[in-house]
């Protein structure tokens, strides 16, 4: 650290409130540049250990997914690092499966590893997440949901996601639109079930519980509720808003079962995208969500709390964009399923 004060031409004290990415003072814009140009130039390390010992805190974070194969949350990963690398501090991957059904988990996450800080995402029933939050021991910020009982949340505007997606294909010519959606007791779940209502109503489109089946957040799950869709439908869908991209994924493998053609017979659209919305045949519409910022604002907001420069975290985020693909068109001809 003398090093670096010394190279970049500044007190000690300034060049370590910089490097730890302290705000409470200000510091020009040149001066800090300076002083992380030095720090690179000499490559600087901080010694963690050292730090922990001197404040008596870990300068770590540690993360909770339901599932490690959901580009959702490996996205939310990728930047909840971000963020916390930026602030010096290190993050820890849980997995906690989703219907676990031992809510001390979240508990032993924060002593077993000593974290300072716990960002929170699940699939899972309200009330274990409650129970989880209020027994933890360090900060909690929930992502991906809000839920009456815990304050520090950032969360989707899920149901503008839903009627952006339902609109696209309104404006096709679909009336008859199924919708896979998620347990509608989490917010996700309610806030697209409400968007999917709502943009039907808007157009006038009567709701028809036939076409709504419970997918939940999986491909095998996806497939199950598209089937379910199919079967139990009096007159076949000529489109479905998948409430996620691994249910959407489900749900096309599904339908090719049938023979049904996407999208000449069957339009698919879905929420959140990725890699494996575009490798999928036809590529998959999506509304594109900024869930890499949602993990990078949970980590510096986890930060903040932890560090005494907020009281509270709660913001909600909103879709970014459209994408159409290959996998919506106008409707064809209504397919009968045996």
């Amino acid at each position: 650290m003398n090093d670096v004060a010394s190279h970049a031409g500044v007190d000690v004290s300034t060049a370590s409130r910089v490097l730890r990415g302290d705000q409470k003072q200000r510091v020009g814009e040149e001066t800090r540049l300076r002083i992380l140009e030095a720090a690179k130039r000499l490559d600087y390390q901080p010694n963690i250990t050292a730090r922990s010992l001197r404040v008596a805190k870990t300068f770590s974070l540690g993360i909770a997914v339901p599932q490690l194969d959901n580009p959702v949350f490996s996205q939310m990963i990728i930047g909840a690092e971000r963020g916390a690398r930026e602030r010096g501090y290190s993050l820890l991957i849980a997995h906690i499966e989703e219907g676990f059904p031992d809510d001390d988990a979240y508990e032993r996450l924060a002593s077993a590893n000593r974290v300072d800080g716990l960002l929170i995402t699940t699939l899972d029933d309200n009330s274990v997440v409650l129970r989880a939050a209020r027994k933890a021991r360090v900060p909690v910020v929930l992502l991906n949901r809000a839920m009456q009982g815990i304050d520090n949340s950032i969360y989707f505007d899920s149901s503008e996601a839903a009627r952006i997606a339902v609109r696209h294909l309104i404006d096709l010519g679909h009336t008859r639109i199924a919708h896979l959606s998620g347990q509608l007791n989490p917010s996700t779940g309610i806030g697209r079930f409400a968007g999917y209502r709502d943009a039907l109503a808007e157009a006038g489109i009567p709701f028809d519980p036939g076409l709504v089946a419970v997918s939940g957040y999986t491909i095998k799950g996806g497939a199950e509720a598209m089937r379910t869709v199919l079967r139990q439908a009096g007159t076949s869908p000529t489109a479905v808003f998948a409430i996620t991209l691994a249910a959407a994924a489900g749900a096309i493998m599904a339908i090719q079962q049938y023979g049904i053609r996407v999208p000449e017979d069957l339009s698919v659209v879905t929420v959140h995208d990725g890699p494996i919305a575009e490798a999928m045949f036809p590529p998959l519409t999506t509304v594109q969500m900024p869930v890499e910022q949602m993990g990078y604002d949970g980590a510096i907001g986890l930060i903040d709390l932890i560090e005494g420069r907020k009281t509270q975290i709660n913001s909600m985020l909103h879709p970014l964009q459209l994408v159409v693909r290959g996998s919506t068109a106008a409707p064809g001809q209504p397919h009968d399923v045996a």
